[in-house]
């Protein structure tokens, strides 16, 4: 399945004044990197992955549209799988915050 376009477009118009911003096709979608570290991308199985604080994952993972995402079967803390269907802009710029927070919180790679 390839990824949303159309949300692709409205990550692009959220991120776009980043600085260090750069795009990468990865993980069957178009990921959105900070200084090397993946803060969204939008996901080729639909929707968005994102990191967070892992330390918030709990927290986060409250929220109807949210879990966590799995890599091989096992949940992983500090990443999110989050459905946007029905997300406003201004929830979906929530959500873009809480990655982009998080990978500038990173050392560059």
């Amino acid at each position: 399945m390839a990824y949303d376009e159309e949300l692709a477009e409205r990550l692009r118009a959220l991120v776009a004044r980043e600085a260090g911003l750069h795009e990468r096709r990865m993980f069957g979608g178009l990921a959105f990197l900070l200084r090397g570290h993946l803060a969204v991308s939008v996901s080729g199985r639909g929707g968005l992955l994102l990191r967070c604080d892992p330390a918030r994952t709990d927290e986060l993972v409250a929220a109807p549209v949210a879990s966590r995402f799995e890599m091989r079967g096992r949940p992983m803390g500090g990443w999110l799988r989050v459905e946007v269907s029905g997300l406003d802009d201004a929830a979906l710029a929530e959500w873009v915050a809480i990655g982009v927070t998080h990978a500038r919180s990173l050392p560059p790679k």
